[in-house]
């Protein structure tokens, strides 16, 4: 199998586009796809800050022991059953 964008697929590619967006669109639709890109990069670049950010925050904060907690109601049995008081 070759290659799709060699050749004449490139063109017959092109003039499809062409059709179907106009001349007079392409121009803005190119602005709007890079203006996209734009912003699709700096919201990448502003997730890797605020990861590396996170990452140092939690090395640097203290490690707490987990610790037992008591039961929610003490008079319940084993299992979650009620026993009958006396």
């Amino acid at each position: 199998m070759s290659n799709l964008f060699a050749g004449p697929h490139l063109w017959i590619l092109l003039i499809v586009i062409l059709l179907l967006f106009g001349a007079a669109k392409l121009p803005a639709l190119a602005k709007s796809m890079g203006q996209s890109a734009r912003i699709f990069r700096g919201e990448m670049k502003a997730m890797k800050t605020d990861d590396a950010t996170v990452a140092s925050a939690a090395a640097d904060a203290p490690v707490a022991e987990p610790t037992a907690s008591a039961p929610a109601d003490p008079t319940a049995g084993a299992g979650g059953v009620d026993t009958p008081k006396p």
